[in-house]
């Protein structure tokens, strides 16, 4: 069955980097787009970036251009967020997903919080 399993979080300083990592499996990750995902305490889910198959093309929200950097290596099912000069607003629960129609199942997401 699908699963996605994201990792690499945790507590930041402001300023500082993350990457996270997004294991895919159960499903041919390489043919699709893949995004990830943030949601803070009390909003709704947030796209943050988007990544085609075969890597060709990205696409960032506004809130994060220049700061993150999405990638994947289709070798190893898995889809990266390089995350740069970390913000407090930044502080959510990152999730992976397909795109642009994701899976009604959802990973478990990694907890990101930025804080002095």
């Amino acid at each position: 069955q699908v699963q996605l399993v994201e990792s690499g979080g945790g507590l930041v300083q402001p300023g500082g980097p993350l990457r996270l990592s997004c294991a895919a499996s159960g499903f041919t990750s390489s043919r699709y787009a893949m995004n990830w995902y943030c949601q803070a305490p009390g909003k709704e889910r947030e796209l943050v970036a988007t990544i085609t198959s075969n890597a060709g093309r990205t696409n960032y929200a506004d809130s994060v251009k220049g700061r993150f950097t999405i990638s994947r290596d289709n070798a190893k099912n898995t889809v990266y967020l390089e995350m740069n000069s970390l913000k407090p607003e930044d502080t959510a629960v990152y999730y992976c997903n397909k795109a642009p129609r994701a899976f009604d199942y959802w990973g478990q997401g990694t907890q990101v919080t930025v804080s002095s």
